[in-house]
């Protein structure tokens, strides 16, 4: 039975002169929000000292907590040393060291990295390689993308155009996003039936088809669709997927910027299939929010169309901060960090507690629940199912933040086995 006896912490609703702009919020409508004093380890503490376990990682980033002494250590020194300087004309030591770790622990081949400063940032740099690719090679009429339905890559006007076209808050932006082609969402989960996976890329080789011509190539969050829905699909349709990539001469780009560096279980997830894209976008763990940066590695036959003799063949495009010193020096600080510590082990473990204490919750409010590597979910029929379970769950030390149909965690992967018990008498409280 759901509990909604608890007020939210404040009910005093956001001012009209308010001059913090928050995002995803009616401001009119909206509660003044939690006021965050300092953190530490996974746990953040608010102004009146109230102490809440993170249970999302601040949307799925902070993956070595919030203080962690090796990365502080790296970023302070960094910033003594060189905070910042253009990449154009310029390079240095830590863009460089990242580069080349990246090319050694990303799957097959993929070897060179163009950097940004976002994770939707890194998307659009993919897609403009993309299209750019099949220009240099004399092809400019190919152009287009596919990408899944339920799709999430972003905020920028290029990621938006490859999100889910009508079931996003990007539909408010239709008039001015360029139009590509969806595929439905593969079906199933992660151990989907093969018949079923079967249709899917019926499916999808069909739509390919119908518009090889214009086609540069396709896009999708592999094994996780995140903010869309948090679907789990099957390993078998990337495998499918590459096939048909090849076969239609489109390239595969993977967005693993929520699903890369453990979130699925596997380094990258990727992996679950033995899949190598063409071009990957990596994001948000890559720093662990000790700063802003994202990277797209790709593989030779990519970079190779754009290294020519022909000065129109360089890709045009360069954000400020990529390569920033500061954020090279943090990802590769969390890297080496991530190796030593076993990370991986780690987060099966995680995995193990949130199947153990998630998929068993049943009841009339819940469609579904599902669970893969560092993150569960329990789905409802009905938003109003899940309205005031953030303040529930502040009640009780524990930051959640449930958004439609969906209640989730995808917490630091250094909680502790008693902080996540935290997190799950949550969720086990108010669904049972």
């Amino acid at each position: 039975m759901v509990k909604r006896e608890e007020a939210p912490v404040s009910s005093e609703t956001v001012r009209s002169d308010q001059k913090l702009w928050m995002p995803y919020a009616q401001m009119k409508l909206a509660r003044v929000p939690y006021r965050v004093r300092s953190a530490s380890g996974c746990v953040l503490e608010l102004e009146d000292g109230t102490r809440l376990i993170d249970g999302l990682s601040s949307w799925w980033a902070v993956v070595h907590g919030y203080d962690h002494p090796e990365i502080l250590r790296a970023a302070h020194e960094q910033v003594d040393r060189l905070p910042h300087v253009m990449l154009g004309g310029l390079s240095h030591e830590p863009a460089q060291r990242l580069a080349e770790k990246l090319a050694a622990i990303t799957p097959g081949d993929l070897r060179h990295t163009f950097f940004a400063d976002s994770g939707s940032v890194a998307v659009e740099v993919a897609l403009k390689i993309a299209t750019q690719y099949h220009r240099n090679l004399g092809h400019p009429q190919r152009h287009k993308m596919v990408a899944l339905r339920l799709g999430y890559h972003g905020d920028t006007t290029g990621a938006m155009a490859v999100s889910d076209p009508e079931d996003s808050m990007h539909h408010l932006f239709a008039p001015i996003l360029m139009r590509h082609h969806f595929a439905p969402s593969p079906r199933g989960g992660f151990d989907a039936e093969p018949e079923v996976v079967q249709k899917d890329l019926e499916a999808l080789e069909r739509l390919i088809r119908e518009h090889e011509s214009e086609l540069a190539g396709m896009i999708c969050e592999p094994i996780l669709q995140a903010a869309g829905g948090f679907n789990m699909y099957s390993p078998s349709y990337l495998r499918g997927a590459r096939r048909l990539c090849d076969a239609y001469g489109l390239l595969l780009i993977f967005d693993e910027i929520a699903t890369g560096l453990g979130r699925t279980g596997r380094m990258f997830a990727a992996d679950h299939a033995g899949v190598v894209p063409d071009v990957m976008t990596l994001g948000k763990a890559l720093t662990a929010g000790y700063t802003g940066h994202a990277a797209v590695v790709t593989r030779p036959g990519v970079f190779d169309a754009f290294y020519s003799d022909n000065p129109e063949h360089a890709l045009m495009h360069g954000p400020t901060f990529m390569g920033n010193p500061t954020a090279c020096a943090v990802a590769l600080a969390g890297l080496e960090v991530f190796e030593r510590e076993g990370y991986l082990d780690r987060i099966a473990q995680i995995e193990e507690q949130l199947q153990e204490r998630l998929l068993p919750l049943t009841g009339p409010a819940i469609a579904s629940t599902r669970v893969l590597g560092a993150t569960g979910v329990v789905e409802v029929f009905d938003p109003e199912a899940i309205k005031g379970l953030q303040a529930y769950a502040a009640a009780r030390g524990v930051w959640l933040r449930p958004f439609g149909t969906y209640a989730y965690t995808m917490p630091p992967y250094v909680i502790t086995d008693e902080q996540l018990s935290m997190v799950l008498d949550v969720f086990e409280g108010w669904f049972g």
